[in-house]
């Protein structure tokens, strides 16, 4: 399984710049990690495109190899799922939506499902001069058998590869 987090974390550097990205704390049966990050379109337009992973999700960081198989129901109870001919996985299930302002959902991403473990996904949106600040945290928990800690780091890369997609692509889609 950590063969599998260090493989997913081997692109991360290929990710736009975030202002801010860190792993805000850790134990071994919990993390939390924290990115902010500045786009050019307003908190609408990257509502729009946030409900899209579709549009800037990494396929290579999807079961299916396809990105085009992921889709968000951006209301509460809504799935965060990808679905291909010979299978389909829930990522994660929408707790709060409020457009154009904030997103949670609670979802182990990736290989952390099999480990059992509760992850609250929040991307917050807000009006910043004529843009927006993206505030994403995620936040995980576990027992410590999981030795969380040791694999937040490559969760913070792989985090923010996946949001600075989406960050690159808000920013783009905003006419800017």
């Amino acid at each position: 399984m950590n063969r599998v987090l260090l493989v997913l974390a081997g692109g991360a550097w290929l990710t736009a710049a975030s202002a801010h990205a860190e792993v805000k704390s850790s134990a071994a049966d919990s993390f939390m990690i924290e990115h902010r990050y500045t786009l050019s379109s307003t908190p609408q337009q990257a509502w729009q495109a946030l409900v899209h992973p579709e549009r800037w999700w990494p396929s290579d960081h999807t079961w299916s190899g396809a990105a085009a198989n992921l889709s968000l129901a951006p209301e509460a109870g809504g799935c965060f799922c990808e679905r291909w001919p010979d299978g389909s996985v829930e990522h994660g299930r929408v707790v709060m939506s409020r457009p154009g302002k904030l997103l949670r959902i609670r979802g182990a991403l990736g290989p952390m499902q099999e480990l059992a473990v509760t992850g609250i996904l929040t991307i917050s949106l807000a009006a910043k001069g004529a843009g927006t600040e993206a505030t994403v945290t995620y936040r995980v928990s576990g027992d410590s058998s999981h030795s969380l800690d040791k694999l937040a780091p490559v969760v913070n890369d792989v985090l923010n590869l996946q949001i600075g997609n989406f960050a690159s692509y808000a920013s783009r889609s905003s006419g800017s």
